[in-house]
């Protein structure tokens, strides 16, 4: 490829340990660096990566409020590394007991961004309050959408975003083993319907012996094509992608010209 608007992104594939800070980000931060020193700009880490997802009875002790020591540690990281950096963590806010799986946004000129999930799986609904905004975020070398897990099942959020501009969406995810085949299928479904590419960083690993996390991170072409997929416990994968090709592929097949809006305001 010769385009000028050639990426190295990375998707970051991780095990995690409940509750254990430390021990989290240091294996965040060899993933990260490797990705890093592979030449990778963007790199998205898993849901909840600096905790471990089944918290439910610490939430409130683990939760942070935006900026605060994780999302700090993350725009060291994006300065340090010279990358934009995508993951989620717990965040709490001015409200007490109010907590949100929230998606931050780093980069090397510091925080961009966040993103509250607003659907909100299973159990969910009982530990964290539902974001109300779907924003993207311009940067450097593109725009950038932030869904997170559970979400890649809603096409319309996805298709929200690509109207407002994204040429990728990131899904930090704790998606779980037994539904793989929809994994399989959302995956490749949001990058086709929408003409972008998807990145989606996953979970391994079992939690209380009862939540087994599905890995297959996957790094996902415009045309539905995956790139990269992850097979290891942790593990890095990358891919060159060529943001140009989200403009040829929805002229290919263009599902967002043709989409008729004044259908979706109808009773």
């Amino acid at each position: 490829m010769t385009s000028s608007n050639l990426l190295k992104v990375a998707a970051v594939q991780m095990n995690c340990e409940l509750g254990n800070k430390k021990a989290n980000l240091e294996r965040a931060y060899k993933l990260i660096g490797d990705a890093a020193e592979k030449g990778a700009k963007l790199v998205v880490v898993p849901e909840l990566f600096s905790t471990g997802y089944r918290v439910e009875e610490i939430d409130i002790t683990l939760a942070e409020i935006i900026p605060g020591e994780t999302t700090n540690w993350m725009v060291e990281l994006s300065k340090k590394f010279n990358i934009t950096l995508v993951g989620c963590i717990l965040e709490k806010n001015q409200t007490q007991g109010l907590i949100f799986d929230t998606c931050v946004v780093t980069s090397p000129q510091g925080l961009e961004g966040s993103y509250r999930k607003t659907h909100l799986w299973d159990q969910e609904k009982n530990r964290f309050s539902k974001g109300e905004s779907l924003p993207v975020f311009n940067l450097e070398w593109g725009n950038l959408g932030t869904q997170i897990c559970y979400e890649i099942g809603f096409p319309e959020l996805a298709r929200v975003q690509a109207l407002k501009g994204a040429d990728i969406i990131v899904y930090p995810s704790a998606f779980g083993k037994a539904r793989l085949y929809a994994w399989d299928l959302a995956t490749r479904s949001r990058a086709l319907e929408n003409g972008c590419y998807i990145i989606a960083a996953n979970r391994t690993g079992t939690e209380k012996s009862e939540t087994v996390f599905g890995g297959h991170s996957r790094i996902t072409s415009p045309q539905g094509e995956v790139l990269a997929e992850a097979t290891e416990e942790n593990e890095v994968i990358i891919s060159t992608i060529d943001l140009d090709e989200v403009a040829k592929q929805r002229k290919q097949i263009p599902y967002l010209r043709d989409l008729d809006k004044s259908l979706y305001l109808r009773r």
